[in-house]
């Protein structure tokens, strides 16, 4: 069987890559990494949200060709049903991929105004009236889960489709120290503790590439 390869973009901007990433990993795929140069025209535009279409990640195995986190997602729990990407009880199936959905399709406001940089620290970041509700929501969505369904994870135990999704909005809380209830707090110390996630923080403060227009101080 062929190699698969999934190709991403910066590690420390890079909220779908990072999302993918996770995904990979969760489904116990064994995949190579491949990282297009911040310097690239395209990839610039995708992460300054400037482009009308993401092609990456994108995830590549022999002739197969997924692209879209969301539809990444679905393919690696088509392929792997057993890796949990999703709860095998239904109707927290059903739960999981709304809200998976929900933030894959919503939330602009918040991206645009809270850009995803593990590396920055904006202490005395003022949020905007469009923000709140994004922030308001995305908070209900994580304490309704939690308290539905025991946490420590958005679905119980162990983590899912919906908590890679959601990732990527634990590093933005940190980095704009959003102040959070005791359990949204908890959930987000859950996540950026994992291993996955730390490997992944990790190799952001490393990476070099920096783009001017997402580092400027707010």
């Amino acid at each position: 069987m062929s190699k698969a390869v999934l190709t991403i973009n910066s590690r420390n901007y890079g909220a779908w890559s990072m999302r993918c990433w996770l995904l990979c990993r969760m489904s116990l795929l064994d995949f190579e990494e491949r990282t297009v140069s911040a310097d690239d025209a395209s990839t610039r535009a995708e992460l300054l949200q400037l482009s009308p279409s993401f092609l990456v990640p994108s995830l590549k195995i022999g002739p197969i060709k997924v692209w879209d986190t969301l539809a990444i997602a679905e393919y690696l729990n088509e392929t792997r049903p057993d890796s949990g990407l999703l709860p095998e009880e239904p109707v927290r199936r059903a739960h999981c991929r709304s809200i998976s959905a929900e933030l894959h399709g919503g939330f602009q406001n918040m991206r645009s105004a809270m850009p995803m940089n593990i590396k920055r620290r904006h202490g005395n970041f003022k949020l905007w009236t469009g923000v709140k509700p994004d922030i308001e929501r995305l908070t209900e969505i994580w304490r309704e889960c939690l308290h539905e369904y025991g946490g420590p994870w958005l679905f119980g135990s162990r983590p899912t489709m919906a908590d890679a999704m959601y990732a990527p909005e634990c590093t933005r809380f940190r980095t704009y120290e959003v102040e959070l209830d005791t359990s949204c707090d908890r959930y987000v110390e859950t996540v950026l503790g994992c291993p996955e996630v730390r490997e992944w923080i990790d190799r952001a403060l490393e990476e070099p590439e920096a783009l001017a227009e997402l580092e400027g101080d707010f």
